[in-house]
C-alpha cells in the first residue's frame, strides 16, 4: 500500500492526558489537535475511537519517554502499555518515537505563539503531540 498521502495521528501519552496531533505525508506537517482527559489514568478511549473514525490514520505514533541516559522509566512503560492498547483495540500500525524533550519544547513553543494568539491558548499536550509527529514525520522523510 503506498502510504504517500496518508493520515497519521500521534499521541503525547500521559496518565491525566493524552495530547494528539493529526499529520499527513505528502506534504509532510503536523498541527496540534486536541487533549483527551483520562479518568483514574484509563485513557479516554471513545474519544480516542472518535478520533480514528474521523482522520482515518493508516498508523498511529506514541511519544516514549526516556531518562536522559535513555534507560526507561515507569513513564515509558506506561505508554509501551497505552501503545499495546491501541494496538489491541483498532488493529493499526503503531510506531513508538522517542520524545524525551517534547514537553519542554511544547512550552517554549507556547510561550512563542502566545502573543499571536491570545484568544487561542493551544494545550501543551497537543503540541507536544505535534512535536513527537514532526520528529517522526522528519525520521521517515
Amino acid at each position: 500500500m503506498n502510504h504517500s498521502n496518508s493520515t497519521l495521528l500521534a499521541f503525547d501519552y500521559g496518565q491525566q492526558r493524552i495530547g494528539v496531533a493529526v499529520g499527513q505525508t505528502l506534504v509532510p506537517s503536523a498541527r496540534p489537535l486536541c487533549v483527551l482527559q483520562s479518568r483514574q489514568q484509563i485513557p479516554d478511549w471513545n474519544g480516542i475511537s472518535r478520533l480514528i473514525q474521523e482522520w482515518q490514520p493508516y498508523t498511529l505514533i506514541v511519544g516514549l519517554p526516556l531518562h536522559a541516559d535513555g534507560t526507561e522509566g515507569m513513564m515509558a512503560q506506561a505508554a509501551r502499555r497505552f501503545a499495546r492498547q491501541l494496538s489491541g483495540r483498532y488493529a493499526l500500525p503503531i510506531e513508538m518515537i522517542e520524545e524525551t524533550l517534547s514537553s519542554v519544547a511544547a512550552s517554549g513553543r507556547q510561550r512563542e505563539n502566545a502573543p499571536k494568539r491570545r484568544h487561542t491558548h493551544l494545550p501543551i499536550d497537543a503540541i507536544a503531540a505535534q512535536i513527537i509527529l514532526e520528529t517522526w514525520l522528519a525520521e521517515h522523510a
